[in-house]
């Protein structure tokens, strides 16, 4: 056997381009596990698109992305789940018709052992399999995530800031071992934002969860990044610790502008 491998995630020198617009340009980063690992820039720094190149909804013109080991730059988006990558979305992905707790039990799907004839009839196998699951997500998920009073309503029911935990509750029941947080506070207000960031903690925390997360909240992104990756127009200008980005004044000047509350803006 081989030494262990320290990186979890390795990004190497990523490039994406739309038409004559370049999204990404030469971007590398590492992430360790364990880490909480945030990516921050301006609106158009290419943020989103470095998410959805490492989960295979887009796909990089050049460079590669090695997840524990393993080449999975070309991989199928179901391949990348199947390995233990979840997403969440800055516009919220749920089935608004449907319950709570059947919005959560679909975040499973990839990882369900029995075959189609058996989840048609819904017997045997696939029975016993569905109640695990259940007691899994009803004893762990949403006990963490404090939804116990809403397994069971409509989500397209449900206020803004619960449908965003109810995503994050889908995105936990595929048991990842890399989480990936697209703007997860966006339109929170300030105790939706302070619940938001103990979840997160809480789930790195206790279940050892690698996190990428990308978000604009930077008083969050400071508090609880372990790794800051700072992005502009899809170039990568800056990364290290929260403390060693914040004072950055090439960051300062990219991310914030010149004024003089640039940063307090950052967290100062």
């Amino acid at each position: 056997m081989g030494p262990p491998v320290q990186e979890q995630l390795v990004v190497q020198e990523l490039s994406l381009s739309f038409g004559g617009v370049q999204a990404l340009s030469g971007v590398s980063l590492e992430v360790r596990p364990g880490q909480i690992f945030a990516i921050i820039g301006p609106n158009g720094a290419g943020k989103t698109c470095l998410l959805n190149c490492i989960n295979r909804f887009y796909r990089p013109d050049e460079g590669q992305i090695i997840f524990e080991g393993k080449d999975i730059t070309r991989l199928k988006p179901h391949r990348i789940a199947k390995l233990g990558i979840a997403r969440t979305f800055q516009n919220i992905e749920l089935f608004k018709h449907m319950m709570v707790l059947d919005n959560i039990k679909l975040g499973r799907h990839a990882h369900m052992r029995n075959g189609l004839f058996s989840n048609l009839l819904y017997y045997g196998p696939t029975r016993r399999e569905e109640m695990r699951l259940r007691r899994e997500i009803e004893e762990d998920i949403i006990d963490l995530l404090e939804i116990e009073a809403i397994r069971k309503k409509t989500v397209g029911t449900l206020p803004y800031g619960l449908q965003k935990r109810v995503e994050l509750a889908r995105a936990l029941a595929m048991k990842p071992k890399l989480l990936l947080l697209d703007e997860p506070m966006a339109g929170m207000n300030l105790e939706e934002t302070e619940d938001m960031a103990r979840f997160i903690l809480d789930v790195n925390s206790r279940w050892g969860v690698t996190m990428i997360l990308v978000e604009h909240d930077m008083g969050v992104v400071m508090d609880i990044s372990d790794q800051v990756c700072v992005l502009e127009f899809g170039s990568k200008i800056a990364g290290g610790s929260p403390k060693d980005v914040q004072k950055d004044p090439q960051v300062i000047r990219a991310y914030l502008g010149e004024d003089e509350s640039a940063y307090s803006k950052l967290g100062t």
